[in-house]
């Protein structure tokens, strides 16, 4: 997506909720795009925070803060009480050491050194997530009388403002992420329904973490999107809610009426919304 469109949906979610939504869009740096220390921008989209403008930068991040290893886009083990990492480490990062070249090399100007990861598995993995697809919806759900209600319900109630069921992607051949990536064409201009706006908001759930939006984004989080939420036994930002019920009753800030709409609705009304969930 381009951030343009991302950008759109903000003042789209506060007029329709009286401008109570105020969805937040914040500039991360695209890691891969950084070659000499100049740093190049891009609305971030993945992870809770919206932390990374791409899903390189995303998949280099995982690499060391999940598993600890480094990698081209981000060489410096982390520290624990101060030492770093690499103290401890069997395997000592050589930050010195140049990347596998294959499958193909780096792009001009980006950094060839690899630190823990020679063979550049980072591009591997970030192919391996580019050719993903979210779970398709359960045909036989949604085609119930009581899903179909539901998805009516879902809109009125308001929780179509921050979880945004249709987005089309970027056209075919768009350069994005700082000109290191091209939209292929069985990405580009594809109607997607992630059920979600990719933006920071304030609902109660906020879990008191700065990354890189600064202090604004300290309580803030990432809309969740819904698609493939039937397949999730752990919901929210946190996978501390069990059941749809559970993580509708702790939406509260900016999505506090939405909340309390649902909460006006019969209880054949919410179980019709919850079927509608079901379905995705």
């Amino acid at each position: 997506m381009l951030d343009a469109a991302l950008d759109s949906l903000r003042p789209a979610g506060r007029e329709v909720s009286g401008h109570l939504v105020q969805g937040q869009a914040i500039d991360v740096p695209v890691e891969e795009a950084d070659p000499e220390g100049e740093i190049t921008c891009r609305i971030g989209r993945f992870g809770h925070k919206d932390q990374h403008a791409s899903l390189l930068s995303f998949s280099g991040d995982a690499y060391l803060n999940e598993i600890g290893i480094t990698n081209r886009l981000f060489l410096t083990e982390n520290t624990s009480l101060g030492r770093s990492v690499n103290d401890f480490d069997a395997i000592p990062n050589d930050a010195s050491i140049d990347c596998d070249p294959s499958p193909s090399p780096a792009p001009p100007g980006q950094n060839t050194k690899c630190g823990e990861d020679p063979e550049r598995d980072i591009d591997a993995f970030t192919q391996f997530m580019r050719a993903t697809k979210a779970p398709a919806r359960d045909a036989d759900i949604a085609a119930t009388e009581d899903a179909q209600a539901g998805k009516t319900l879902f809109h009125n109630v308001g929780c179509a403002v921050c979880h945004v069921d249709t987005i089309i992607t970027a056209m075919p051949s768009t350069v994005i992420n700082a000109g290191t990536f091209t939209v292929l064409d069985e990405l580009g201009n594809k109607i997607i329904h992630p059920f979600g706006d990719f933006l920071l908001h304030d609902i109660g759930t906020g879990d008191g973490i700065v990354q890189n939006g600064g202090q604004s984004t300290r309580l803030k989080v990432r809309t969740a999107p819904l698609w493939g939420v039937r397949t999730r036994t752990l919901l929210m930002h946190d996978g501390a809610s069990l059941t749809f019920m559970d993580a509708i009753e702790r939406h509260a800030g900016e999505a506090e009426i939405v909340r309390q709409n649902f909460e006006s609705l019969s209880a054949s009304e919410q179980r019709q919304l919850i079927i509608f969930l079901e379905s995705l």
